[in-house]
């Protein structure tokens, strides 16, 4: 079984900086547990491709709902803004 999963997202701009949302909870999907991040913040450590651009980042819960945060890598490599339409492809970190 394959854990990739593949969606379509579209970059936002919150209050800690650019993410997209991540249509499921990757507790229930890949059966992994949140960790520490740092103090106050817990998530999941993933891997994945941004518009075909490698990265790794965290999933992070917010009111009921997952945001994988976009690094300053991801947004200079693949050119993201708030509004820029995604094309995901995501798993769980080694």
């Amino acid at each position: 079984m394959s854990l990739v999963q593949r969606f379509s997202a579209v970059v936002l701009d919150g209050h800690k900086g650019l993410a997209f949302e991540v249509p499921f909870d990757p507790r229930s999907r890949w059966s992994i547990s949140e960790v520490s991040l740092r103090p106050g913040r817990r998530g999941y450590h993933v891997r994945g491709t941004v518009n075909k651009i490698e990265f790794e980042s965290v999933v992070v819960p917010r009111t009921k709902r997952f945001f994988v945060l976009v690094t300053d890598e991801m947004r200079s490599k693949g050119r993201l803004r708030d509004g820029s339409k995604v094309t995901v492809s995501l798993r769980p970190a080694d």
